[in-house]
Formats: structure tokens, C-alpha cells, sequence
């Protein structure tokens, strides 16, 4: 017997939530996760360190054990706020309030500058590769940038990934930034600051579903971890008249 072939009318899209934030878009494959999370991805990141030139230079990280140690701690302070942020956008929550909430939690200014710039470049790459409105009212807003993990966290719901896929993109630029900058910074084995990546993939995976069960909630139960250190080193980072990063 020869099995007919069917053909069904497309879902139409779910209803809008109480609130006005339209409904989910359907899950998009995890190739637009990939290309999203890849550094060759020209959203910026290639240019920032994560706040690890200046620990090197102090002497806080010289090997592969430094690095991991720095990492780790990044991604449960900084890198669980940016989860969180961005799963929220992801979620479809008002950016406006999401970017005032992530200012609230940047106290360095420089900070906040390396965050808007890298905010307004991801969105630049943003609508070429995923044309959709929420990111050109996104734009209209922010003329000069929004909080980078707002802007990701909008990108993911217009490339058709969850809440989840932004906060483990979220922590995973968290970490695999520095360690590649400390390639660079330190002449590190490649193959060590891979293996440091590897390693943390459990905890990456706990970060980001913290981050995403808060996104839910909106911007009052977003996560604050604070990292003092990366604050005060990236104040000291910017005053520097020769450095290899931006931040």
C-alpha cells in the first residue's frame, strides 16, 4: 500500500498574553542558536575582554587555573545579570524597562559604555541577519545603543528561539570571551582555554536556567549578582593610554 502524502494549513500564530506582548513565535531550529553564539558573528565582541586584560595585567590570571577561576566567577556574577536580562527580552518584556533595570545593574560607567556600543553593534548584525520590528523599534528607541543583553535577548525572539537559548547565550559570551582574549593577552594554549570552556558547561547550563526561570517573571525578579572587581578594574581599564581590548 502506498502511503498518501498530505499537506495541512500552517498554525495560525497563539493570542497575545494579558499584558499586549504578543505570544511566542515558534521554536526555531538550533542553527539560528549557533550562528547567534559564534564569535565570528560580527556583533563585536572580538573587541572586548570581559575585564580580563586588566587581570592579567594585575596578575590575577597567568594560566589556565587563573582563567577558570575567572570564568567561573564572571559567569555567576555578571554573566547570571546578562542571562537573566536577556531572557527577559526574549520573553517579550518591555526593553525600555529591561535597559533601565540593566543600567541599574552596570554601576561602572564604563561599563555601561562598552555595553551600549556592544548593544547598538549586535543590532546592526541583528537586522541584516533577522529582519523583524521588534528590532528596528528596538533601534528607533535606542539611537545609540541598548544594553547588550537586551539587544540579544530581542535578537533571539526575532530568530525564533526561546528565553532558554538567550540566557545560555548569554552566559556562554559571559566566558568565551575572555578566555579568548586571554589567548591572546597570555599566549595561553588554545587547546587549555577550550578545555577551561568545556569544563564549565555544567555550570553554564545551571547559570542560564536560574536566568531564564527570573526572565519569566519581568524586570523585578531579575537576578543582580554584582561583581565589585570588574567594576573598579574596568574604571581603572578605560584610563589606560595603551590596551589590546575596549573593555
Amino acid at each position: 500500500m502506498t502511503a498518501l502524502a498530505t499537506t495541512t494549513a500552517p498554525a495560525a500564530p497563539p493570542p497575545a498574553p494579558a499584558g499586549g506582548r504578543p505570544g511566542p513565535r515558534p521554536a526555531a531550529g538550533r542553527a539560528a542558536l549557533l550562528v547567534l553564539a559564534d564569535g565570528r558573528f560580527p556583533a563585536g565582541g572580538h573587541a572586548h575582554s570581559g575585564g580580563v586584560e586588566a587581570a592579567v595585567a594585575a596578575g590575577r590570571v597567568r594560566d589556565a587555573a587563573g582563567l577558570a577561576a575567572f570564568c567561573s566567577g564572571r559567569l555567576h556574577t555578571a554573566g547570571l545579570t546578562a542571562a537573566g536580562l536577556a531572557a527577559a527580552a526574549a520573553h517579550g518584556h518591555d526593553p525600555a524597562l529591561l535597559d533601565a533595570a540593566a543600567d541599574a545593574r552596570t554601576p561602572s560607567p564604563a561599563l555601561r559604555t562598552a555595553a551600549r556600543k556592544l548593544g547598538r553593534q549586535l543590532l546592526r548584525a541583528a537586522r541584516a541577519a533577522w529582519p523583524a520590528p521588534e528590532l528596528d523599534a528596538l533601534a528607533a528607541a535606542f539611537p545609540r545603543g541598548a544594553h547588550q543583553p537586551v539587544v540579544l535577548g530581542t535578537t533571539a525572539r526575532a530568530a525564533g528561539l526561546g528565553p532558554e537559548d538567550a540566557a545560555h547565550c548569554a552566559v556562554y559570551e559571559a566566558v568565551s570571551g575572555p578566555a579568548t582574549a586571554a589567548v591572546r593577552l597570555l599566549g595561553l594554549d588554545p587547546f587549555q582555554a577550550s578545555a577551561v570552556l568545556a569544563r564549565l558547561a555544567p555550570e553554564l547550563d545551571e547559570v542560564a536556567a536560574r536566568a531564564a526561570a527570573a526572565g519569566r517573571q519581568g524586570p523585578e525578579a531579575l537576578p543582580a549578582a554584582s561583581a565589585p572587581l570588574l567594576d573598579i578594574t574596568a574604571e581603572d581599564h578605560a584610563s589606560w593610554p595603551v590596551r589590546l581590548f575596549a573593555s
